[in-house]
């Protein structure tokens, strides 16, 4: 790899339109957020030299055989209907996105952005170093005007929070993440200015621009689902939302409050212990520990609490293994997590499919990082389909029109970009 210096918001964002001209692109971006555990600011693999693309059944026994024949950069994504294959689940609600359940590529380039510079892996570095400064940024239109329609409405989102916590009341679960889809058929859009919008209005640590032919991903998410590195595991589960504030006394206000809100704090504790259970199969013994509860992060829309599970790897398990043993990710569940699971499959209206999946990547060195597809956009172009789902925790606490209002402030920069500022659901 030959490293370079550049304009670094300008390089980038002349790369990412140079990507996206490939037929497969991955973009990551931290956004400049301080993380400790992050290994660059932004990662850009494109083109594919050899891929694997599989569904449930056997997609984790042949993600390992493909990581043992391409031991260097790897990226890719998992879908939720991955959970089919590590437990005895189904998927019978509506995919109209189609996207692969489980998709990984080894890229002919690869950027890795860090400060001012810019490291180039290509056949030949100084070439695509000349390609990409020569672009010239295009102001493209975002879409044609969108109809987002709710696949499920307001009374109806209401009337299933109800039955939920029927079975909260009855033991069956103790919380779990209830996830509605929003739609637009007949969606055309241009993927790639709705996600340099979307990051621009809604800068998070794990966004992401996945390009697949003919399907999009454009994510804005902030957070990670598990990372590994050298030898310890680190997941950092989000439960617990508030909005921001429109002074800083309000905003702080609303921050600490957020802090103390018993709700919040029951279902932030909930995951962790599920994180920490997960972890358990993967960790040598004793090692599982929390290293912080209930932080409160601040991003360009909302509050989150967020806490960080980590552990040591125990000897002899893959990376395939370690990731199979924690998938879904406990924040996107609920638990006890199969229960939570099988009951959304029957109150949810669609398919998840990529949503509370994960985006990332492998690196040559033995680590990886992964995020929670969440906050994102899928588009499959072929078929003029937009999705995008937004969900809550459902506890035995939980006010059914607070949730709804929770999932449209996630939902709000997504709203914003696609031009979508009243609606009456």
């Amino acid at each position: 790899m030959i490293q370079y210096l550049v304009n670094t918001a300008e390089y980038k964002r002349k790369a990412l339109q140079w990507a996206e001209g490939f037929d497969v692109c991955c973009y990551l971006d931290s956004n400049d957020f301080n993380d400790n555990y992050s290994k660059f600011d932004a990662l850009i693999a494109v083109s594919v030299k050899a891929e694997l693309n599989a569904e449930p059944g056997s997609a984790f026994e042949l993600l390992q055989q493909f990581r043992q024949q391409h031991t260097g950069w790897l990226a890719g994504f998992f879908s939720y209907d991955l959970k089919n294959e590590i437990e005895d689940l189904t998927s019978g609600n509506p995919d109209n996105l189609n996207f692969p359940g489980m998709y990984f590529f080894e890229p002919e380039y690869l950027l890795i952005f860090q400060g001012n510079k810019v490291e180039i892996m290509a056949a030949d570095p100084h070439l695509t170093f000349e390609a990409i400064g020569k672009q010239e940024i295009g102001g493209k239109r975002i879409s044609a005007e969108l109809n987002i329609q709710p696949r499920t409405g307001k009374a109806a989102y209401v009337n299933a929070v109800g039955k939920i916590k029927k079975h909260i009341n009855r033991g069956d679960i103790y919380v779990t993440n209830f996830c509605q889809e929003f739609f637009s058929e007949n969606a055309v859009i241009d993927p790639l200015s709705v996600f340099v919008e979307l990051n621009k209005l809604s800068p998070n640590p794990f966004s992401a621009f996945f390009k697949l032919r003919d399907k999009y991903i454009l994510c804005a998410t902030p957070e990670r689902f598990l990372a590994k590195r050298g030898n310890k595991l680190i997941s950092q589960p989000i439960k617990g939302t508030a909005k921001r504030g429109v002074t800083a006394a309000e905003d702080e206000e609303l921050m600490t409050r957020l802090q103390n809100h018993p709700k919040e704090l029951q279902e932030n504790v909930m995951i962790v212990d599920l994180v920490r259970n997960d972890l358990t199969l993967s960790a040598r013994p004793g090692t599982v520990k929390t290293e912080e509860l209930y932080g409160i992060y601040s991003f360009a829309h909302v509050h989150q609490m967020i806490s960080t599970v980590v552990c040591e790897i125990a000897d002899g398990i893959s990376d395939a293994e370690i990731i199979k043993n924690t998938f879904p990710m406990g924040s996107m569940t609920g638990a006890p997590k199969i229960s939570a699971m099988r009951l959304m499959e029957k109150y949810e209206s669609s398919r998840r499919g990529v949503y509370s999946g994960a985006i990332g990547y492998f690196s040559p060195d033995g680590d990886f990082d992964f995020n929670v597809v969440i906050r994102t956009v899928l588009y499959n172009q072929a078929r003029q389909y937009l999705s995008f789902h937004a969900g809550s925790a459902i506890t035995y606490h939980a006010d059914a029109e607070k949730e709804y209002e929770e999932c449209l402030l996630k939902a709000q920069a997504i709203l914003e970009v696609l031009g979508v500022n009243g609606f009456n659901w």
